[in-house]
């Protein structure tokens, strides 16, 4: 069902808008008329290209897609820290982790090392 489109005088932002809205108000012109399901309708045709819908689309997005260079596939490492039961190595990380500037933590005190120390020891 077309909807007809009223021309309001004081939302129109532009000279020609105005002078349209006016000869629409006064009657000189036809106002126009949309029709949302119609245009809809043929929106939806040209949504999707006729090469699409057949098994040639498929192979066209696949080609325009594919990688040009062949890359190698990553291998994948495992990496395990050694305990070492060193007071002393547990030290040296609260130190670098206490000098980063882009990490959260960017103080170390003494008792926090300390309280770490005491958490990380082996209960035996």
């Amino acid at each position: 069902m077309p909807d007809e489109v009223k021309p309001n005088l004081n939302e129109s932002p532009t000279h020609d808008s105005q002078l349209a809205a006016e000869s629409i108000a006064s009657g000189n012109e036809k106002a126009p008329t949309v029709d949302f399901d119609a245009d809809y309708a043929a929106a939806q045709q040209f949504s999707v290209s006729e090469v699409d819908r057949t098994g040639q689309g498929e192979a066209a997005a696949e080609a325009a897609t594919a990688p040009k260079y062949k890359t190698s596939n990553p291998q994948e490492t495992k990496t395990e820290a050694q305990s070492t039961g060193n007071p002393d190595d547990y030290l040296e990380l609260a130190k670098e982790v206490g000098n980063s500037n882009t990490e959260g933590v960017t103080s170390v005190s003494d008792d926090l090392v300390k309280q770490a120390l005491e958490k990380g020891e082996r209960k035996n």
